[in-house]
């Protein structure tokens, strides 16, 4: 067996395998509400015989979304409409599903992608973003407004309530979305948080708001549900935040009862300059992994089978996570398992199409 495919303990759940589906944002809902484009995404995900499957960053509150078209659970009705996506998805796998529960802060109300992705202002049916300082991510867009003590505790509560839907949804957990540049991160980072109180300043100071979401979402979700952390391990700008604070940072999401942190970098400033090379963001996961003991989720450009097994394999992170390549392959985890001469879940209806060189691919 491969370590690949070996079983992994997240906090309450064990994983059948470490291949873990990321969070991929559609910009195809309505008004918050997930339509049909994410029940046949989520479904064709849900077969592709990973170990889990994220859904992409859901807002928990309307301004908090980064385009009008993201998911959304700040209300009893879009837990309803999630329901019924899950329904649709859960009939056709059994996979451990979980929800990142994000806030855009100032890089919210943009255009979709394929629409250039620029941000739209209210007089373009837009809105003014939230952040922890009047600081735009580009000096040409609106200037955000800077969070008081009410908005503090009102993102607070709306991270609660989204974690209590996710538990009545039957979530295996909840990942919170500090990285890319998005609200949480903002709070981490000297270059968009120059806050003069208890939530700016210095490194303890930058931690307390995100790390008062942990600790909310933690006491929020009951013990056999899985907490997780995205971060962003740099800022990959001079003066930003960094590979040390990011290791700071972990012990103390560790201490609040969080069961994996998910290791990515980057999306908070325009003036980043990225090194791209597959694995590239690998040693910021190793490091804490080692630093820290949290259990750990590498991801970025890891496309090949052997890469992802070297990555768990020598202890570099416990589990690996694809994005873009799972989009441009699905079934991403039988062909690392055909490569590795390792076995994969398929369902019954698709188990004929094992090729004839591979046969005892597909577990049965």
């Amino acid at each position: 067996m491969s370590v690949l495919f070996s079983p992994v303990k997240i906090g309450p759940r064990t994983l059948k395998n470490r291949i873990i589906v990321a969070p991929m944002c559609q910009y195809s809902a309505e008004n918050g509400h997930p339509t049909y484009w994410h029940a046949m995404h989520l479904g064709h995900l849900a077969i592709s015989g990973a170990g889990a499957l994220v859904i992409e960053a859901t807002a928990v509150e309307p301004q908090g979304r980064i385009s009008a078209q993201d998911l959304g659970l700040w209300s009893k009705p879009h837990e309803d409409s999630l329901r019924r996506t899950l329904t649709a998805v859960r009939a056709c796998a059994p996979i451990p599903i979980l929800v990142q529960l994000a806030h855009a802060g100032r890089k919210a109300s943009t255009a979709t992608p394929w629409d250039g992705g620029a941000q739209i202002s209210p007089a373009q049916g837009g809105w003014v973003p939230d952040a922890p300082s009047a600081i735009p991510y580009e000096p040409e867009e609106i200037t955000p407004h800077a969070l008081d003590a009410a908005g503090l505790g009102r993102i607070e509560q709306a991270f609660v309530d989204a974690a209590k839907r996710a538990d009545a949804l039957d979530l295996a957990g909840v990942e919170i979305h500090c990285a890319h540049g998005y609200l949480l991160h903002q709070f981490l980072s000297p270059l968009s948080n120059t806050r003069d109180d208890d939530c700016g300043g210095s490194l303890e100071n930058r931690l307390r708001f995100p790390l008062r979401i942990v600790k909310a979402v933690r006491k929020a979700l009951p013990q056999n549900r899985i907490l997780g952390v995205r971060i962003s391990a740099t800022d990959w700008v001079p003066g930003g935040w960094d590979i040390e604070d990011s290791v700071a940072f972990a012990r103390e999401i560790k201490k609040c009862g969080c069961d994996y942190i998910h290791v990515s970098s980057g999306g908070l400033s325009p003036q980043q300059q990225i090194p791209v090379a597959p694995g590239y963001q690998v040693p910021f996961a190793e490091r804490i992994r080692s630093e820290t003991g949290l259990p750990t989720i590498a991801v970025g450009l890891i496309t090949d089978p052997a890469l992802a097994e070297t990555i768990v394999a020598t202890g570099q992170a416990d589990m690996v996570a694809l994005a873009r390549g799972m989009l441009y392959d699905p079934r991403w985890p039988w062909h690392a398992a055909a490569a590795l001469g390792d076995q994969v879940d398929a369902p019954d209806q698709y188990l004929r199409c094992e090729p004839h060189g591979l046969k005892g691919l597909f577990r049965r």
